[in-house]
């Protein structure tokens, strides 16, 4: 069973997101934050038990409280137990070259995905794994 966590404030895109996740017919727990702030301090609460951690995180760029940059920042100061557990991947609806270049700096992503995310797009991500 895999764990993933979609932090995103957009209801509509939560929403759709998690019914493509089941339509995948994978073994997925998913479980959603709509800002940063609150996903940033369950990780760190989790932050040594690696079974507790998100195989998965999908993380939008634009939220209020913490958006996904801040984060980000936040996220390379945790000291999990095991760091190479977690594969993050930013999903957002930006386009902007400059976004993807920043993001493209930052060691913990492994993508950027622009929304919509397809099936096919969510069943290799889990594949990957």
């Amino acid at each position: 069973m895999k764990n993933v966590w979609l932090i995103d404030d957009d209801e509509v895109f939560v929403f759709l997101t998690k019914k493509l996740i089941a339509r995948s017919e994978l073994e997925v727990t998913v479980e959603t934050y709509i800002n940063g702030q609150d996903a940033i301090e369950q990780l760190q609460s989790l932050a040594e038990d690696e079974n507790a951690l998100p195989d998965i995180i999908l993380l939008d760029l634009n939220m209020p409280v913490m958006d996904g940059w801040e984060f980000l920042k936040a996220y390379e100061d945790i000291n999990f137990s095991n760091p190479n557990k977690i594969h993050l991947y930013i999903v957002t609806s930006s386009i902007s070259p400059y976004e993807v270049e920043r993001a493209k700096q930052i060691p913990a992503v492994q993508e950027f995905i622009v929304k919509p995310m397809v099936k096919d797009k969510f069943i290799d991500l889990i594949a990957a794994l």
